[in-house]
């Protein structure tokens, strides 16, 4: 697959670029989407929370009311969950939600996901340019020429470069990553990807 790389006024430069069908042009596994996402979400949860059960409650256990002729059931304790201040019954508590899938798998649904986008046309890749210092209005402006401004777009760059992240950070429905930490979740939860023309060569040397 071909595509026009463009530059930053939003203009084709004449030239094209290759988009390796093993990666961009094979059959979306849905099913491997559906894992790879799950293990994203899984793995973002911190698994910190916790309850105050009725063992950790500081109440008395002293029986606070006779047994019979109340007219209501049995009670002992004020831990009871029933009664306003005693602990909590089946509460939460800390675990490890860590999912993990096979390499094999992780690079299928990749490739899956980045295939997905590029049959619905939803890629854009643009000659390389960076900052010296971070200006976000330079960016923006960037994205405007291109039609993205206001789009949930992911940019990726093939490498960290602080004033190139720091530009684009702020900007709204921008989401900034390095082409070697493509995850599914994130190339499944933009409405348009814009590939630096360096970028390509990093996504192929991973996935291939």
């Amino acid at each position: 697959m071909k595509l026009d790389i463009l530059n930053t006024a939003g203009q084709s430069t004449g030239r094209q670029a290759e988009l390796p069908d093993s990666i961009f042009g094979i059959q979306p596994n849905e099913h491997v989407l559906y894992l790879a996402v799950k293990e994203y979400l899984a793995n973002q949860r911190q698994g910190t929370h916790d309850s105050t059960e009725r063992g950790d409650v500081h109440r008395t256990t002293k029986k606070f009311k006779r047994q019979k002729g109340t007219g209501g059931a049995r009670a002992g304790s004020l831990k009871n969950p029933m009664f306003k201040g005693g602990g909590r019954a089946f509460g939460p508590h800390p675990r490890d939600y860590t999912q993990k899938l096979n390499k094999k798998v992780k690079s299928l649904a990749r490739k899956s996901a980045l295939s997905q986008l590029a049959a619905n046309a939803k890629i854009t890749i643009i000659e390389d340019f960076g900052f010296e210092t971070p200006k976000t209005k330079e960016f923006n402006n960037i994205l405007k020429n291109l039609g993205l401004n206001g789009v949930k777009t992911l940019i990726v760059a093939p490498e960290y470069n602080q004033p190139f992240y720091y530009s684009g950070r702020n900007i709204e429905k921008a989401h900034l990553r390095i082409a070697t930490d493509l995850n599914p979740y994130d190339i499944l939860n933009c409405k348009s990807m814009l590939l630096l023309e360096s970028s390509i060569k990093k996504i192929s040397e991973t996935l291939s």
